[in-house]
C-alpha cells in the first residue's frame, strides 16, 4: 500500500471516532469497508478488508505521526480519542490540508471540475527549514526585504515560530539587533541559512498570549486590547456567523435585519483593512476611536474619485 493510502486510512479512522466515539473495532472495520473506493484512489493495489490485528498497529501509527492517541474504554466497551482542546484544534487543521490535498491529486486530471487561483506560492519553500530551526532552536540568518522599503538587508534572529494569516505565512522571532519579537513575511525572505549556534528560548515569552487579542500579524507592545462592537447587515451577517472575524466573537443580536457581535481586540490596521473591506454592510458603533478612522478612510477614498 503506499504510504498516502496509508495516512488516507488513518485520517479516515480518526474521523470516525471524532464522528462517533466508543466505536467497537467491528464498525471500524465496516466503516473502512464502506470507504473502499476513497482508499482505493489513492492506491489500486489496495486489498479489501481489514484485520483487527492491522487495526491495533494503525492506532500505534496514528499516535506516532499525529500525536493522537487512541484508546479502548472498558466501560463505554470501544475506541475513543484522548485529545486536548489546542491539539485537536492543531490536528483539524492538519487534517484539512490532508484532505485537500488529496483532493487536489485525485482531480488533477479533471480541469473542469476544479479552478484554482492562478498565485505562486508564497515563502512556503522555506517552511521546513524554520521548523527545523525553531525546533532545535539554532539561530537562522536570512535576507529580507520590507514591502515599503527598497533596501535589502541580512537578518540574524532566533526563531520562535509561524503564523498563518489570510494564505501567507511569517516568521516570528527575536531580532538580533533589537532584542524585539518582530514579524517575517516568509515571501519577502530569502537565502535562509540555518546555523549551528543554538539559542535558549525565554521561559517568558508566550507566543499564543501575545497574539490573543490580535486580528493578523500586528501585535502592539504598547497598548491593551478594546471592546469593540459591530453591525452588519442580515446578509453579511450570514458570512460573519459561519467564519468568525476572531475567537473572541460574541453574538449580541441576532435578527431579520442585523447582526450585532462584540470583538475584543486591538485596533491595528489589519483590522481596520478587513472592516473597510466589508464596505457598506458593516458599521462600528463602538469603541469611538475606530469609528473616527473608519469614517476617515471612506472620507479619503471617496475623495479621490
Amino acid at each position: 500500500m503506499s504510504k498516502r493510502a496509508y495516512i488516507s486510512r488513518y485520517l479516515i479512522i480518526i474521523k470516525k471516532l471524532k464522528a462517533k466515539p466508543y466505536s467497537t473495532c467491528e464498525e471500524l472495520q465496516a466503516h473502512l469497508e464502506k470507504q473502499f473506493d476513497v482508499l482505493q484512489m489513492q492506491d489500486e493495489l489496495l486489498n479489501m478488508g481489514i484485520s483487527k490485528r492491522t487495526l491495533q498497529r494503525d492506532f500505534k501509527e496514528i499516535g506516532n505521526l499525529f500525536g493522537v492517541d487512541i484508546e479502548y474504554s472498558k466501560k463505554e466497551k470501544g475506541y475513543f480519542i484522548t485529545q486536548g482542546e489546542m491539539e485537536s484544534m492543531n490536528f483539524e487543521r492538519m487534517m484539512e490540508a490532508f484532505d485537500m490535498f488529496n483532493s487536489l491529486k485525485i482531480a488533477q486530471d479533471l480541469p473542469p471540475f476544479i479552478y484554482l487561483e492562478k498565485r505562486k506560492p508564497l515563502g512556503t519553500e522555506n517552511l521546513y527549514g524554520l521548523l527545523h530551526a525553531i525546533k532545535n532552536k539554532f539561530q537562522i540568518k536570512f535576507v529580507y526585504q520590507k514591502f515599503w522599503e527598497t533596501e535589502i538587508s541580512q537578518r540574524t534572529v532566533e526563531p520562535y515560530a509561524l503564523k498563518e494569516f489570510k494564505n501567507r505565512w511569517y516568521l516570528l522571532a527575536k531580532n538580533g539587533k533589537e532584542g524585539a519579537i518582530k514579524t517575517f513575511a516568509l515571501d519577502r525572505l530569502s537565502n535562509l541559512e540555518i546555523t549551528n549556534k543554538p539559542f535558549e528560548f525565554p521561559l517568558a515569552t508566550d507566543i499564543e498570549k501575545s497574539f490573543n487579542f490580535c486580528f493578523g500579524i500586528i501585535s502592539p507592545s504598547d497598548e491593551t486590547p478594546q471592546e469593540i462592537l459591530l453591525s452588519f447587515n442580515a446578509f453579511q451577517g450570514k458570512y460573519i456567523k459561519s467564519l468568525p472575524l476572531h475567537h473572541s466573537q460574541e453574538i449580541v443580536k441576532d435578527d431579520d435585519t442585523e447582526l450585532q457581535v462584540k470583538l475584543k481586540l486591538y485596533i491595528t490596521y489589519d483590522f481596520e483593512m478587513e472592516l473597510l473591506s466589508f464596505g457598506n454592510n458593516v458599521k462600528v458603533l463602538k469603541p469611538q476611536r475606530l469609528i473616527n478612522e473608519i469614517k476617515e478612510s471612506h472620507k479619503n477614498a471617496f475623495e479621490q474619485y
